[in-house]
Protein backbone atom coordinates (compact mmCIF):
# COMPACT_ATOMS: atom_id res chain seq x y z
CA UNK A 1 0.00 0.00 0.00
CA UNK A 2 1.43 3.36 -1.04
CA UNK A 3 1.67 5.88 1.75
CA UNK A 4 1.09 9.51 0.96
CA UNK A 5 3.93 11.85 1.95
CA UNK A 6 3.53 13.28 5.43
CA UNK A 7 3.69 17.07 5.53
CA UNK A 8 4.90 18.77 8.66
CA UNK A 9 2.53 21.44 9.91
CA UNK A 10 4.03 24.91 10.38
CA UNK A 11 1.67 25.49 13.35
CA UNK A 12 2.87 25.23 16.95
CA UNK A 13 1.95 21.74 18.09
CA UNK A 14 0.34 22.53 21.45
CA UNK A 15 -0.97 26.02 20.72
CA UNK A 16 -4.75 26.55 20.63
CA UNK A 17 -5.35 28.54 17.44
CA UNK A 18 -9.00 29.07 18.38
CA UNK A 19 -8.13 31.23 21.36
CA UNK A 20 -8.51 34.96 21.27
CA UNK A 21 -5.46 36.87 20.15
CA UNK A 22 -3.79 38.66 17.27
CA UNK A 23 -2.18 36.79 14.41
CA UNK A 24 -0.02 37.92 11.48
CA UNK A 25 -0.41 35.79 8.35
CA UNK A 26 1.38 35.61 5.03
CA UNK A 27 -0.10 33.68 2.13
CA UNK A 28 1.85 33.26 -1.12
CA UNK A 29 0.61 32.58 -4.61
CA UNK A 30 1.45 29.31 -6.33
CA UNK A 31 5.10 29.45 -7.47
CA UNK A 32 5.05 33.09 -6.30
CA UNK A 33 3.49 34.14 -9.58
CA UNK A 34 2.46 37.76 -9.91
CA UNK A 35 -1.31 37.32 -10.04
CA UNK A 36 -2.74 40.21 -8.05
CA UNK A 37 -1.33 43.33 -9.70
CA UNK A 38 1.87 45.32 -9.60
CA UNK A 39 3.76 47.77 -7.44
CA UNK A 40 4.09 51.17 -9.10
CA UNK A 41 6.18 53.87 -7.40
CA UNK A 42 5.90 52.14 -4.04
CA UNK A 43 2.11 51.71 -4.25
CA UNK A 44 0.27 48.46 -4.84
CA UNK A 45 -2.02 48.59 -7.87
CA UNK A 46 -4.43 45.65 -7.70
CA UNK A 47 -5.81 44.04 -10.82
CA UNK A 48 -9.20 42.28 -10.77
CA UNK A 49 -7.75 39.22 -9.01
CA UNK A 50 -6.09 41.46 -6.41
CA UNK A 51 -9.40 43.24 -5.85
CA UNK A 52 -11.04 39.86 -5.25
CA UNK A 53 -8.39 39.06 -2.62
CA UNK A 54 -9.05 42.43 -0.95
CA UNK A 55 -12.84 41.97 -1.04
CA UNK A 56 -12.75 38.41 0.28
CA UNK A 57 -10.45 39.41 3.15
CA UNK A 58 -12.98 42.06 4.19
CA UNK A 59 -15.69 39.37 4.03
CA UNK A 60 -13.65 37.31 6.50
CA UNK A 61 -14.77 39.56 9.35
CA UNK A 62 -18.21 40.35 7.90
CA UNK A 63 -19.09 36.64 7.96
CA UNK A 64 -17.44 35.87 11.31
CA UNK A 65 -18.40 37.91 14.35
CA UNK A 66 -15.39 36.51 16.22
CA UNK A 67 -12.85 37.96 13.74
CA UNK A 68 -11.61 41.55 13.55
CA UNK A 69 -9.27 42.68 10.81
CA UNK A 70 -6.32 44.97 11.34
CA UNK A 71 -3.76 46.12 8.79
CA UNK A 72 -3.41 44.12 5.57
CA UNK A 73 -1.97 44.42 2.08
CA UNK A 74 -2.39 42.56 -1.18
CA UNK A 75 0.93 42.27 -3.00
CA UNK A 76 1.63 40.98 -6.53
CA UNK A 77 2.45 37.46 -5.33
CA UNK A 78 1.45 37.33 -1.69
CA UNK A 79 -0.84 38.68 0.97
CA UNK A 80 -0.06 39.95 4.49
CA UNK A 81 -2.75 40.46 7.08
CA UNK A 82 -3.21 40.90 10.79
CA UNK A 83 -6.38 39.44 12.22
CA UNK A 84 -7.71 39.20 15.73
CA UNK A 85 -9.78 36.32 17.00
CA UNK A 86 -11.93 37.91 19.66
CA UNK A 87 -13.15 36.17 22.75
CA UNK A 88 -16.53 34.59 22.29
CA UNK A 89 -19.09 33.26 24.72
CA UNK A 90 -18.07 29.71 23.73
CA UNK A 91 -14.43 30.47 24.51
CA UNK A 92 -15.36 31.92 27.91
CA UNK A 93 -17.23 28.73 28.74
CA UNK A 94 -14.23 26.68 27.62
CA UNK A 95 -16.13 24.91 24.84
CA UNK A 96 -13.92 25.87 21.92
CA UNK A 97 -10.50 24.94 23.29
CA UNK A 98 -10.05 21.68 21.47
CA UNK A 99 -6.70 22.04 19.82
CA UNK A 100 -5.05 18.68 19.37
CA UNK A 101 -2.15 17.86 21.66
CA UNK A 102 -1.04 14.87 19.61
CA UNK A 103 1.95 15.80 17.40
CA UNK A 104 0.73 13.22 14.83
CA UNK A 105 -2.65 14.90 14.49
CA UNK A 106 -4.60 14.56 11.28
CA UNK A 107 -4.01 17.67 9.18
CA UNK A 108 -7.03 17.17 6.97
CA UNK A 109 -9.49 17.86 9.78
CA UNK A 110 -10.33 21.51 10.20
CA UNK A 111 -10.96 22.84 13.68
CA UNK A 112 -13.92 25.25 13.61
CA UNK A 113 -13.13 28.87 14.46
CA UNK A 114 -9.37 28.21 14.28
CA UNK A 115 -6.87 30.35 12.40
CA UNK A 116 -6.35 27.53 9.88
CA UNK A 117 -10.08 27.25 9.28
CA UNK A 118 -10.39 31.02 8.76
CA UNK A 119 -7.46 31.15 6.32
CA UNK A 120 -8.55 27.99 4.51
CA UNK A 121 -12.01 29.44 3.94
CA UNK A 122 -10.50 32.74 2.75
CA UNK A 123 -8.20 30.98 0.27
CA UNK A 124 -11.07 28.82 -1.00
CA UNK A 125 -13.40 31.81 -1.50
CA UNK A 126 -10.69 33.75 -3.37
CA UNK A 127 -10.03 30.72 -5.57
CA UNK A 128 -13.74 30.25 -6.34
CA UNK A 129 -14.16 33.92 -7.30
CA UNK A 130 -11.02 34.00 -9.46
CA UNK A 131 -11.94 30.73 -11.19
CA UNK A 132 -15.21 32.36 -12.33
CA UNK A 133 -13.29 34.99 -14.29
CA UNK A 134 -13.09 34.56 -18.07
CA UNK A 135 -9.28 34.80 -17.91
CA UNK A 136 -8.88 32.55 -14.85
CA UNK A 137 -5.43 30.98 -14.56
CA UNK A 138 -5.16 27.29 -15.42
CA UNK A 139 -3.02 26.62 -12.35
CA UNK A 140 -3.56 26.86 -8.59
CA UNK A 141 -3.89 30.34 -7.11
CA UNK A 142 -2.26 29.70 -3.74
CA UNK A 143 0.72 27.80 -2.54
CA UNK A 144 -0.04 25.10 0.01
CA UNK A 145 -0.40 26.32 3.60
CA UNK A 146 0.44 29.77 5.01
CA UNK A 147 2.84 31.39 7.45
CA UNK A 148 1.60 32.68 10.78
CA UNK A 149 3.06 34.60 13.67
CA UNK A 150 1.30 34.85 17.02
CA UNK A 151 1.39 38.49 18.08
CA UNK A 152 2.19 38.53 21.79
CA UNK A 153 2.51 42.20 22.74
CA UNK A 154 1.80 45.76 21.53
CA UNK A 155 5.38 46.35 20.33
CA UNK A 156 5.18 43.24 18.14
CA UNK A 157 1.79 44.36 16.81
CA UNK A 158 3.07 47.84 15.96
CA UNK A 159 6.22 46.45 14.28
CA UNK A 160 4.11 44.14 12.10
CA UNK A 161 1.61 46.90 11.26
CA UNK A 162 4.51 49.03 10.04
CA UNK A 163 5.93 46.12 8.03
CA UNK A 164 2.56 45.55 6.32
CA UNK A 165 1.96 49.24 5.62
CA UNK A 166 5.41 49.79 4.10
CA UNK A 167 5.58 46.48 2.23
CA UNK A 168 4.74 48.00 -1.18
CA UNK A 169 7.33 50.76 -0.72
CA UNK A 170 10.06 48.19 -0.06
CA UNK A 171 8.87 45.72 -2.72
CA UNK A 172 12.17 45.42 -4.61
CA UNK A 173 14.02 44.35 -1.45
CA UNK A 174 11.17 42.17 -0.15
CA UNK A 175 11.94 38.48 0.40
CA UNK A 176 8.95 37.64 -1.82
CA UNK A 177 10.12 39.86 -4.69
CA UNK A 178 10.45 37.96 -7.93
CA UNK A 179 10.63 39.41 -11.41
Amino acid sequence: MNKLPQHKSPRLIDYDYTQSGAYFVTICTHDRMHLFGRVDDGEMVCNLMGEIVHEQWIQTSVLRDYVELDTFVVMPNHFHGILIIIESEENRRGMMHHAPTNPKREFSKSIPRSLSSIIGTFKASVTRQINRLPNAPDHPIWQRNFHDHIIRNPDDLNRLREYVLYNPASWEVDIFYKE
